[in-house]
């Protein structure tokens, strides 16, 4: 019997490692969750294979996502970004990672840990939804426009509902694998 996955898994390994190891598994690292909310970002407008297959060269780029070092990028760096080849090459998205490392590091101070902060939201406790077809799935939920407004009223740009929600399925708050799948039957046991 073959195993089953979410509808949305190409036949690509790339994808299938990332649904399977990584996708919806509950990421407390806050350097995990920095990486993601850059690569949901990036993602915005284009398809999630592509920024899979450039996430390498996106490492590369910014430096392991090291927030820190970021958040000091100077106009010679973002100029070296912008005709970097492996990356998406947008203005908008790549001066958004520096407005957003520094706004990810008000938020560690806040609250400890950007992890602490992004957890709060559903008191630590994964959201365990049981979809049957990948047509129910929202793009969207209340919790994603309300973490939305919170962090786009504290600076970060590039954290449109859609996006959050997005990123929310990625590191686990939310585990939106159909009933059907391995993973989803894997997490909700653990929950």
């Amino acid at each position: 019997m073959a195993i089953q996955r979410c509808d949305w898994v190409g036949k690509e390994e790339i994808y299938i490692n990332y649904h399977d190891l990584e996708w919806g598994k509950p990421v407390y690292e806050d350097s995990t969750l920095f990486e993601f909310l850059v690569l949901e970002g990036f993602q915005a407008g284009l398809s999630w294979i592509t920024i899979l297959k450039k996430r390498e060269n996106f490492r590369k780029a910014f430096d392991n996502f090291d927030y820190t070092l970021i958040s000091k990028y100077d106009q010679k760096k973002l100029d070296e970004l912008l005709v970097c080849d492996g990356i998406i090459r947008n203005k908008l998205k790549i001066n958004s990672i520096v407005t957003n490392s520094i706004h990810f590091m008000n938020i560690q101070k806040e609250f400890d840990s950007f992890s602490n902060y992004i957890w709060s939201y559903v008191n630590y406790q994964p959201i365990v939804n049981g979809w049957e077809n990948i047509n129910d799935v929202p793009t969207s939920i209340p919790l994603s426009d309300l973490i939305s407004k919170d962090l786009k009223q504290r600076g970060f740009k590039f954290v449109g509902t859609t996006i959050v929600y997005s990123f929310l399925q990625a590191i686990g708050i939310v585990n939106d694998h159909l009933k059907k799948c391995i993973c989803y039957k894997n997490l909700a046991l653990t929950k």
